[in-house]
């Protein structure tokens, strides 16, 4: 298993390209690997023929453990095999019955009729039959954010075709069949009368085990070593937004091609506050503390498997429309996992917002080894005082993370006040 991101401690085989007996070349693209941020190509590192896989789709391996070996079409490979870990079967799904009371046999005529229920295929378009996604092992290739919107859907995945890699089901498939229409109504279905003061106990609930992807191991492990070790401590304001709103209106009626976002307005000014306050724009090094030059602003993407969070390289020297346009590109490739290393990972200060999905406030977990993490909430219209007069204004509010070894609360306060400051006169950004 190589090393594909500088943060890779594992991977997982989304799909080989090559099977058993086919010839493969130094440099070709021998199998697809999920690693903790990004699907990323392992190339073959000799010439001959691919004789023995070792770990199957879906199943994760350590750096440096032997995963697949390539040789001449007769040489003797047993040596290798037998210092190699044997290929675990593929995992299949574990579920554990519930409970049942004992039921009397149905008549004939429901045996036959669920008998000819059970052999008459599923209704589909264009007259074919879909076929589940099975990889070449019997796995079926699903994503397990995918798995869990089908169950809660109570979606068949047997009845679905995959448009990821390989035939994998993800999340756009579900959507897809939730966005079909149903065949047509079922009868209705009523619940069963039971006497009063008497009641049936049903059994344990039924499970499914899914492995873990690696993005979402990565997620728990830097958590743990995040919010404990880290002591986080949190600031919170509200921010006035009129100006900035009708500031992103304006540039937008200009050149509607830019299509400037307000998120794309709050790492603008992030970036100016931070030069202003370069102690906030830092991190602990465990025997110092390290000041960066520039504003290199993580923000966070959510993804099918969990969150990445792209970095816009020196923000406090980049336009609007330079951070928006390229905000939206890495965005993009982040969702298709195509980003590299470099590009999501050496962030000196994160921004996450949630805005977008209706939250109002919420708090973030810093990520290490940064020394804060903005959170923002959603812009809107809410009846504040000015001038002894009520008014209606979009506020926002924003929670600063901070990590108290290099930022103290004084050092963070007086960054939002800057931050405040600026998004509220956003023409501060060009003077």
């Amino acid at each position: 298993m190589p090393k594909l991101s500088p943060t890779m401690e594992e991977g997982q085989i989304s799909r080989w390209l090559k099977k058993e007996g086919d010839k493969v070349s130094m440099g070709e693209p021998l199998a697809e690997i999920d690693t903790d941020k990004a699907t990323m190509e392992m190339q073959a590192l000799g010439n001959g023929v691919l004789r023995k896989i070792l770990i199957n789709e879906g199943q994760s391996a350590p750096l440096g453990q032997l995963i697949a070996v390539i040789g001449e079409p007769d040489e003797d490979i047993a040596g290798v095999l037998s210092d190699a870990p044997a290929a675990a079967p593929p995992k299949q799904e574990q579920k554990q019955e519930q409970a049942k009371a004992p039921e009397e046999p149905p008549p004939p005529q429901a045996k036959a009729a669920a008998a000819s229920s059970a052999s008459a295929p599923r209704a589909v378009d264009n007259g074919r039959q879909p076929q589940a996604a099975v990889s070449e092992s019997g796995r079926m290739i699903v994503s397990p954010l995918a798995a869990r919107m089908a169950a809660e859907a109570g979606i068949d995945l047997r009845s679905l075709q995959g448009s990821g890699p390989g035939g994998r089901i993800i999340k756009k498939d579900i959507e897809a069949a939730l966005s079909q229409p149903k065949a047509g109504a079922a009868a209705p279905s009523y619940p069963r009368v039971v006497e009063t003061g008497r009641f049936q106990q049903a059994g344990a609930s039924s499970y499914r085990d899914e492995p873990a992807s690696e993005i979402r191991k990565v997620i728990a492990k830097r958590l743990v070593t995040s919010i404990g070790p880290v002591p986080h401590f949190f600031l919170t304001t509200d921010i006035e937004m009129d100006r900035a709103a009708e500031m992103r209106r304006g540039i937008n009626a200009l050149d509607p091609d830019l299509k400037i976002s307000i998120n794309d307005i709050v790492i603008k000014v992030t970036a100016a506050a931070l030069m202003q306050h370069p102690e906030v724009n830092a991190s602990f090094q465990e025997k110092f503390i390290r000041y960066y030059e520039h504003a290199d602003i993580g923000v966070a993407v959510a993804i099918e498997d969990g969150l990445i969070t792209p970095v816009v390289r020196a923000a406090d020297q980049k336009s609007l429309s330079q951070i928006a346009a390229e905000v939206r590109e890495l965005a993009e490739r982040a969702r298709s996992r195509k980003l590299k290393p470099d590009e999501y990972t050496g962030a000196t200060f994160s921004i996450s917002n949630l805005g977008m999905f209706g939250i109002d406030e919420f708090t973030a977990v810093i990520n290490p080894p940064e020394g804060a993490i903005l959170a923002v909430g959603a812009m809107t219209a809410k009846p504040v005082v000015r001038d002894n007069e009520i008014v209606i204004r979009q506020m926002m509010r924003v929670t600063m993370s901070c990590d108290h070894r290099i930022i103290d609360g004084a050092t963070g306060a007086k960054f939002l006040q800057t931050f405040r400051k600026i998004l509220e006169n956003p023409l501060y950004l060009v003077v």
